[in-house]
């Protein structure tokens, strides 16, 4: 009789625990309602540049069931700024975070405290120059190899010989990891194949003022390592103010694929915005479901557009995803 009764009173310890389990599972449904929420901090987040990005992640989170937060920013976040934003987010009900870093050691020891209790999951680099150490997931392209790849096309349009070409680097942010990677990759590549560059500038470029672009020395090629700064090359190239230079940049805007159509621009080099987008949700939502998991970094491709190419049906996809 006693075994009896205790396999009852584990039988019904068993169902009641089963109970409790489908109770909590049907109060975080909220009869179809996101389980979980997820804040997204990315810089000048109205930028068409995210696009893509933002796109995907409303795919991955439909997808999953997930509520998605996009916070609104401006041009240029501080550290202060950025961490004040992220706990914002997480006090609001955020259960995890995806953030496109501010530059700097400071902030990759501030991230790394904030992911102890809060999952993170970076977008487009490290916050830390050396991407390849960084203790953090990173979800975006291979900047180093997408430098590299700038590099060997302008190499194709030359006919393989560009030794003697003099080139120029416009970047947005310099301490970029992003940027930084990139910039080593094209260096690297061109400096193999005889070529010289000339200079190397970052910043916000507009038409005239200490940063109009058509006041820089006369080069052969003007290399854009990122949309702002390819949009704002694309813009004077049109404009007949780089004393004749050809641009070749990184980029993934519908103004960045304008430029290159009107033939300001000769190739673009696009990152797959969807997929960093989708991707780093998805991996997000792998660690809210399995408390467990390690959230894993993400490398997502970058297709190489030409004038001829740009509206093939194999691109239609991407340009799609740009335009959203």
């Amino acid at each position: 009789m006693k075994n009896n009764r205790k396999i009852f009173i584990l039988v019904e310890s068993v169902l009641a625990a089963l109970l409790i389990v489908l109770v909590v599972r049907v109060f975080w449904e909220k009869n179809g309602e996101s389980r979980y929420k997820v804040a997204v901090i990315i810089q000048n987040s109205d930028s068409s540049q995210w696009a893509s990005f933002k796109y995907g992640l409303k795919m991955a989170a439909e997808d999953q069931n997930i509520e998605l937060s996009i916070v609104s920013t401006g041009n240029i976040l501080t550290l202060e700024e950025e961490k004040d934003l992220m706990e914002l987010e997480i006090g609001n009900g955020a259960d995890a975070v995806i953030v496109q870093p501010v530059p700097g050691q400071e902030t990759e020891e501030m991230l790394k405290r904030m992911e102890k209790k809060t999952p993170v999951m970076l977008a487009l680099c490290a916050a830390a120059r050396e991407e390849e150490k960084s203790p953090l997931p990173v979800t975006g392209p291979d900047n180093y190899a997408a430098g590299k790849s700038l590099a060997e096309e302008v190499c194709k349009d030359y006919g393989g010989n560009i030794t003697g070409k003099n080139f120029g680097i416009l970047s947005e942010d310099r301490d970029s990891a992003a940027s930084d990677s990139r910039e080593r990759g094209l260096r690297e590549a061109l400096e193999s194949e005889g070529a010289r560059v000339r200079w190397s500038v970052s910043g916000s470029f507009s038409e005239e003022g200490e940063n109009s672009l058509k006041s820089l020395s006369k080069v052969d090629v003007v290399a854009a390592l990122d949309d702002r700064s390819l949009v704002a090359a694309g813009k004077a190239s049109a404009a007949n103010d780089l004393h004749g230079a050809l641009v070749y940049g990184i980029g993934n805007s519908t103004e960045a694929a304008y430029y290159l159509d009107t033939d300001a621009v000769q190739c673009l080099v696009v990152p797959d915005g969807f997929h960093m987008g989708y991707k780093s949700l998805l991996e997000l939502a792998e660690k809210l479901e399995h408390f467990f998991y390690s959230v894993q970094s993400q490398t997502v491709p970058c297709t190489v557009l030409r004038r001829e190419n740009l509206f093939s049906e194999k691109n239609q996809e991407l340009l799609f995803t740009m335009s959203q």
